[in-house]
């Protein structure tokens, strides 16, 4: 049983890494691209990222309701991994606004499937075959994706150095290509779990109090990114430090949520994932409060410790915990988490308008707001999941 569940986990973790590296050598710089390559004004900007948001949004929602219906994820995630291909590949040449933005909608819009889909791979695979390690072996991917976006945007700057954004985007093109060539020769099909026949249409729908929690994670989501986003302007004007130290900073609690990660993980098989969650929520209102009162850099660095363990148990363990609310729908269950992310960025937008205004101190204030109201709607959700269906069929682990 661990040897077919490594067949099937190993290849998932390599298409994590190219596919991470594939999103984090153009995300950073998509704001840039578009200013300096595209040549397009504030507002352009600004409802590009929209339009690519809201798009996400409803493109995942669509595939993952199909996902969870037909035993077809393999097949899924090469269509995602071979879209990102094509979408990265294209946009290393096009150079007309309209032309990409029509690609944001659809191509890319497919590509951004591929992580949810994974997520819900791994989950049936776990399911399967260890189920009692299910939220370790998913904490355990999230932290090979997070080691992508450790190494993605340093590439990308010294490609951009050396280039210009064709080489970026044709770069992002091969690691997608990677993604869906490892998936074709080593990634076996999973078949879809059937719904026990006494649930009927209860089964399909979510359980109590799952858009509360999912409105909690978008909150705390809301958090990290405007967080970033604020972060190089609060330490410059604010802290009266440099560009160079709010990279440091952000670089020092992406090296310590690798670890962290791997022990939430690790924790997950003794504590209920719930708990770890909240637990992670209240990092969040720590790290928030801490940031908010920041009179210096040094004690914005050490309040990274906070951030990072907040981090590690919202991300690493919000896609188990989510899953775990229904488990006969891991791709929708999936999907729902992820989707916070966009939904995320959206929320942002006008709140860092306003710190623009009023300082960006401010911007943390709001978040310390963001992260309490986060943290008070998943504590007070309490759903039951739905029960599993019956005990699911082996399959073979040759490639189909």
């Amino acid at each position: 049983m661990t040897r077919l569940l490594s067949r099937r986990l190993l290849p998932l973790g390599f298409i994590f890494l190219a596919s991470g590296m594939a999103s984090a050598v153009v995300l950073p710089f998509l704001g840039l691209f578009l200013s300096s390559a595209i040549h397009a004004g504030p507002v352009q900007v600004s409802a590009f990222m929209t339009v690519a948001s809201l798009s996400s949004v409803a493109m995942a929602h669509g595939i993952a309701r199909i996902s969870d219906s037909r035993p077809m994820r393999r097949t899924l995630l090469i269509a995602a991994a071979l879209a990102g291909f094509a979408s990265t590949g294209l946009t290393s040449v096009v150079r007309n606004y309209w032309i990409l933005l029509a690609l944001t909608v659809t191509a890319t819009a497919v590509a951004g499937t591929l992580y949810p889909q994974s997520f819900a791979y791994a989950r049936e695979a776990l399911t399967r075959d260890d189920p009692g390690r299910a939220a370790m072996g998913i904490s355990t991917l999230r932290t090979i994706f997070s080691i992508a976006w450790v190494g993605g945007p340093p590439v990308a700057a010294i490609i951009l150095d050396k280039t210009d954004f064709r080489y970026v985007y044709g770069a992002a093109a091969v690691f997608y290509l990677a993604a869906a060539l490892i998936a074709i020769r080593w990634l076996p099909e999973i078949t879809a779990p059937p719904a026990a026949p006494t649930e009927g249409h209860e089964s399909a729908r979510p359980p109590r109090g799952i858009y509360r929690i999912i409105a909690g994670f978008a909150l705390l989501t809301t958090t990290m990114v405007l967080g970033v986003q604020a972060m190089s302007l609060y330490v410059s004007t604010d802290l009266r430090g440099s560009v160079g130290d709010s990279g440091l900073i952000l670089g020092l609690c992406a090296a310590l949520e690798i670890p962290l990660m791997l022990g939430f993980g690790a924790l997950s098989t003794r504590i209920p994932v719930r708990r770890l969650v909240l637990i992670g929520a209240v990092f969040a209102v720590a790290y928030q409060a801490l940031a908010a009162s920041a009179q210096s850099i040094w004690m914005l660095a050490a309040a990274q410790v906070l951030n990072a363990l907040f981090i590690a148990a919202s991300s690493g363990l919000g896609i188990s915990y989510v899953q775990d609310l229904m488990p006969l729908q891991p791709g929708r269950a999936t999907t729902l988490f992820t989707n916070t992310f966009p939904l995320g960025q959206i929320l942002t937008a006008p709140l860092f308008g306003l710190a623009q205004e009023y300082g960006y101190r401010l911007a943390y204030v709001m978040n310390l707001i963001l992260a309490a109201l986060g943290l008070l709607l998943l504590l007070t959700a309490r759903p039951t999941a739905r029960p599993a269906s019956k005990p699911l069929p082996e399959v073979s682990a040759d490639n189909p």
